[in-house]
């Protein structure tokens, strides 16, 4: 009774895929799946859910299978297909018509028969129809470009997009930074009609070519800046995350001069993403981000407005390819990131480009405290056992100049404090820095040491929450010692479990033990203090941000900015997206919460790519290595959106070592790292990894990848990423592969050699 080719999925179901159905009315997008039973058969009703390939993900009716029936005696369950109405399939495979089917009663004449009264036989042949609409997300490109006539005293600006169909440019004009619409006088470009005596109407001329529209527009010397919507319907306008488009006529754009890109779907109302405008803004019509906007860096939005200037001109407008555009502006983009003035919150318009340089060309300029030179291979120093020797830190000096030798120029520590908890996570006195892996003079020996053979040093800070040394008069313990002998004051809130006075908390709440209220100034000038003396006391140079889920990232932010670390990670951990059992294709909602987060710290630390980790996973665990590209053809992880920002992993003492808890796929670690090793990002070991039989492999990747000058905004090409494969050309420096298919890189351009292989990954080097 299976279709040709169904699969059997475990002991428990089978995956059929439609097949086209012969010449039919409605021709080539109808499909079908035909299955024929034994009508002397047990089975009493199939059930079925749809998997969308192209996205991998899975749609069930109301959460539960659809289900029809073989016999009419089964109880209405609400997703009876056949004889009941079919309700709504969420997702994107949108709406499926939820009319109630008019179905003869069992006595043929519209009376009601109760269940018990119904003999068990099989149902009459029947046939719906209902429709399915899958929704289709595209990109679309609007462009605004603005010059100054100063024989005329004019302005002269210029919009065209690519959207399809008629587009209406709902505008105005203002006279200063009040945003306060205006009509100008006229002339007015052909199609203008005035709205309500407060705006005016213009419809954009269609491009010769069919694809897409513009417009022109002349307005006087009086006014600063031009406002507007687009209306491509009656019912679909864009803007600016509910506010409008704002183009100044001079390049002194203030933080609230914002324009913007939308995500137009044809249902209701986009968001946008804000960026300054010079003389010239492009806007890419995707996905819905939000805006950010910090401080400006002088000398960088010199070169930022000298290229938006070079795309602006009359005469660049009608002769610059649409190419060359986007090239300035991924330039325009990198230069931003540089200044760190705008983060983005949502899916980025731009991923960070190639930092351009010559071989011989210094490193990359610090863009901030906390992210480091863009080169960093960074070491976890310990396990989840390592504790138990009670001379971890004599252990790990004696392996500094070994660590050194492999290429790491980072190594992340445990936490150094008092704790509860023997592996460091329960922090009790902040300042007695006495632990299980070795007391205060051992960690200044240790840290000293690793200086010395050129090792930056992490340490592992826990700030979210704290164990108290004192109960209460209700036996809660809520009243801390030591230094920092704060009180119930310091304890949030909505603690179930700990009695606090202070404020809601502004994340999730750990439940083993008091969560610290950040919102307190009297606690955050503590913490500041504290994580200064351990930068003078002890030496580290950056901070591992321990469970960055607790509390607010501006709080981070405010501790980062007080102790200027060089280099800076936080632990942002939650669960990926799965459907149906499965993990889904698109994880960007995950990737968007640690983004998030990093946009909350102002940029000024990474975080662990969970996102990566989880994708990597499922690729090699399942041979799907499709996974590893994204909608966009991009690295689907945090990776793929602000590379550096994402410190790449594929285990640690949480999920290896001894605890175990999302270990990675057995055997395949090699192939992880040839992933990590190669591509961008800040790329982060596990100890127990390099100590073990794969530390020469890790060592010839760290090898490959600082002798071809590989950092974290390095480019990635995907050439390939099927059932059984993934490859990518990474700088056009490097290629990879990973996976038991075949790749080898194209020699027609490139002389590639090969450099290192191993168990389904090999790396190629261009000479």
């Amino acid at each position: 009774m299976r279709p040709a080719g169904s699969i059997l999925v475990k002991d428990y179901a089978i995956e059929t895929p439609f097949e086209r159905s012969p010449a039919s009315s409605v021709g080539d997008s109808f499909v079908e799946v035909k299955i024929d039973f034994d009508t002397n058969s047990s089975i009493a009703a199939i059930n079925f859910v749809l998997k969308d390939e192209e996205t991998g993900s899975w749609y069930q009716h109301r959460g539960r299978d659809f289900k029809v029936p073989l016999v009419d005696s089964l109880q209405d369950d609400g997703n009876v297909v056949g004889a009941k109405s079919l309700g709504v399939l969420p997702g994107d495979l949108g709406q499926i018509s939820n009319l109630p089917l008019e179905t003869e009663s069992a006595d043929g004449k519209g009376n009601d028969i109760k269940e018990s009264n119904l003999e068990k036989r099989p149902l009459q042949g029947f046939y719906e129809e209902h429709s399915v609409f899958k929704e289709i997300c595209t990109d679309n490109l609007m462009s605004v470009s603005v010059s100054h006539c100063t024989e005329k005293d004019k302005h002269l600006l210029y919009i065209e997009t690519d959207l399809p169909g008629d587009v209406v440019i709902h505008w105005g004009v203002c006279r200063d930074e009040g945003k306060n619409w205006e009509v100008p006088a006229e002339p007015y470009p052909p199609e203008t009609i005035i709205f309500k005596n407060k705006a005016l109407q213009t419809l954009l001329q269609q491009k010769t070519d069919g694809c897409g529209s513009w417009g022109s527009f002349t307005l006087g010397d009086e006014f600063s800046a031009f406002v507007f919507v687009l209306k491509l319907d009656n019912n679909t306008w864009l803007n600016c995350k509910g506010d409008d488009f704002y183009i100044p006529f001079t390049s002194n754009a203030t933080k609230g001069e914002l324009s913007g890109s939308t995500h137009s779907t044809g249902e209701g109302q986009p968001a946008a993403l804000g960026s300054p405008t010079t003389s010239g803004d492009t806007f890419d019509v995707t996905s819905e981000p939000k805006q950010v906007v910090s401080a400006y860096a002088g000398g960088i939005i010199n070169e930022i407005t000298k290229l938006m200037t070079g795309i602006s001109t009359e005469k660049s407008r009608k002769t610059k390819s649409r190419q060359a555009q986007e090239t300035i502006l991924q330039e325009i983009e990198k230069l931003a990131a540089e200044a760190y003035s705008i983060f983005r919150s949502s899916t980025p318009i731009f991923t960070e480009t190639e930092l351009a340089e010559d071989d011989d060309a210094p490193p990359p300029l610090t863009i901030s405290s906390g992210t480091g030179s863009g080169f960093e291979i960074l070491c976890q120093g310990f396990n989840w056992e390592s504790h138990k020797s009670g001379r971890w830190y004599l252990e790990i000096e004696e392996k500094a100049s070994e660590l050194a030798s492999l290429g790491f120029t980072v190594i992340w520590l445990p936490p150094p404090t008092d704790s509860v908890s023997p592996e460091g996570y329960m922090p009790r006195d902040l300042y007695n820095l006495n632990s299980r892996y070795g007391d205060i003079d051992q960690l200044k020996n240790i840290v000293r040491k690793l200086h010395e053979v050129g090792i930056k040093v992490l340490g592992d800070v826990v700030l979210n929450h704290r164990c108290a040394q004192f109960q209460n008069q209700n036996g809660v313990w809520n009243i801390f010692g030591g230094r920092l002998n704060w009180d119930d004051r310091a304890v949030v809130s909505d603690d179930p479990h700990f009695q606090g006075r202070g404020n809601k908390s502004s994340g999730d709440n750990f439940h083993a033990a008091p969560n610290i209220d950040h919102s307190q100034e009297f606690v955050r000038n503590d913490i500041k203090e504290w994580l200064c003396w351990l930068r003078k006391e002890i030496g580290y140079d950056g901070w591992r941000l321990d469970f960055a889920r607790g509390f607010w990232g501006g709080y981070f932010k405010d501790y980062l900015e007080a102790s200027e670390p060089y280099f800076a990670v936080g632990e942002f951990w939650d669960s990926l997206s799965y459907s149906y059992g499965e993990m889904d294709h698109n994880q960007d909602a995950h990737r968007q919460r640690i983004v998030d987060w990093i946009n909350d710290t102002n940029g000024t630390a990474g975080a662990f790519d969970v996102t990566t980790k989880g994708i990597l996973h499922s690729a090699l665990e399942r041979c799907e290595y499709w996974r590893l590209s994204d909608e966009k053809g991009k690295p689907p992880g945090v990776m793929g959106w602000w590379p550096s920002r994402a410190v790449t992993f594929i285990e640690n003492h949480d999920t290896g070592s001894t605890q175990g808890h999302w270990r990675f796929p057995g055997g395949k670690e090699m192939q992880g790292y040839a992933y990590l090793l190669t591509h961008p990002g800040t790329p982060s070991v596990f100890y127990d990894h390099i100590f073990s039989g794969y530390k020469s492999e890790i060592k010839e990747l760290i090898s490959i990848r600082k002798r071809k000058k590989i950092h974290c905004r390095s480019t990635v090409k995907i050439v390939k990423s099927e059932r059984d494969v993934y490859a990518a050309v990474i700088d056009d420096k490097i290629a990879m592969k990973i996976g038991p298919g075949h790749y080898e890189p194209d020699r027609g351009s490139k002389n590639w050699s090969l450099a290192t292989e191993g168990r389904d990954y090999k790396v190629w080097e261009a000479s």
